[in-house]
């Protein structure tokens, strides 16, 4: 079967139902476009698991806050449908915001019925400064949940608070998805690939590998037996570019999201800084 574009809801659900006829497993692997080799990554397991792969291909308006890149975000639709054909996708699922949210909706709040998940999991990290977009992440995805039925959801660990939010979410609506996540994919000297990387100027990307040689220490230190987190925080910000602009580097529990003071194993350690005009974040699990 060719890969199918498709911007229509009432066609992508028309194809799923087809398949579910079938007794075929779905899966789902929700991006904003620009697909790199961390996206074919979440595809491949995709396939693995699923006999019937869609990739959906929306930068999402509702989890971009008034200063932030929505205009400017890296958009290649030839290119990312050349991928998914390559890796045997499907379905691309590339609907415009008037398809997703309605012909004449504000895309807020007064209008739009939005999933919020706890404020306790989103006044931290990426929330603090990103107010509302986590709450745009959940609508976004559960639509997208309704809207294709995937029996099996991939998510990148590189997001890990969206992750954790997701998982959550599925638990507590009861949703009947298996959502599986995949592993950072890095460049040879250790940066996490993003979207966000084609931002970077040449010096901006030296600077930025520092971000995972940051947490690659904590990593050693921990494994070494340092487990209290001043000294790890310390440790790191040590080898963190003095050029980047630190905007939070935290020790989090990754099975209740709440901070700890010592690191345990599982413990999540997730960074987010400036390096010029862009946002990046990075994370390792101890």
């Amino acid at each position: 079967m060719n890969t199918i574009l498709s911007n229509n809801i009432v066609e992508v659900r028309k194809l799923v139902k087809e398949q579910k006829k079938e007794g075929h497993k779905i899966a789902l692997v929700p991006t904003m476009g620009a697909l790199h080799a961390g996206h074919a990554s979440l595809i491949k397991k995709a396939k693995e698991i699923a006999d019937f792969v869609v990739v959906s291909v929306f930068v999402n308006p509702i989890q971009f806050g008034p200063n932030e890149d929505f205009d400017k975000y890296p958009r290649n639709m030839d290119k990312d449908k050349k991928l998914c054909e390559e890796l045997g996708v499907n379905v691309i699922f590339a609907p415009s915001p008037k398809e997703m949210y309605g012909e004449n909706s504000s895309l807020n709040n007064n209008e739009l019925t939005y999933v919020c998940p706890p404020y306790n999991v989103v006044d931290c990290l990426c929330g603090k400064s990103r107010v509302g977009h986590f709450d745009g992440v959940a609508t976004v995805v559960m639509k997208l949940f309704n809207i294709v039925q995937p029996d099996f959801a991939c998510f990148g660990q590189k997001d890990a608070q969206q992750l954790f939010i997701i998982k959550k979410m599925v638990k507590d609506l009861n949703l009947d998805i298996e959502i599986v996540p995949c592993p950072i994919v890095r460049e040879e000297d250790g940066l996490a690939l993003s979207s966000r990387n084609a931002y970077l100027s040449e010096q901006e990307r030296q600077q930025a590998i520092s971000i995972s040689k940051s947490l690659f220490y904590i990593k050693g230190l921990f494994e070494r037996g340092i487990s209290d987190v001043s000294i790890l925080f310390d440790s790191a910000i040590s080898v963190l570019d003095k050029n980047l602009n630190l905007e939070y580097l935290e020790f989090r529990n990754y099975s209740n999201f709440e901070k700890v003071n010592n690191a345990s194993e599982g413990t999540l350690v997730a960074i987010a800084v400036k390096d010029g005009n862009t946002r990046l974040i990075d994370n390792v699990i101890l």
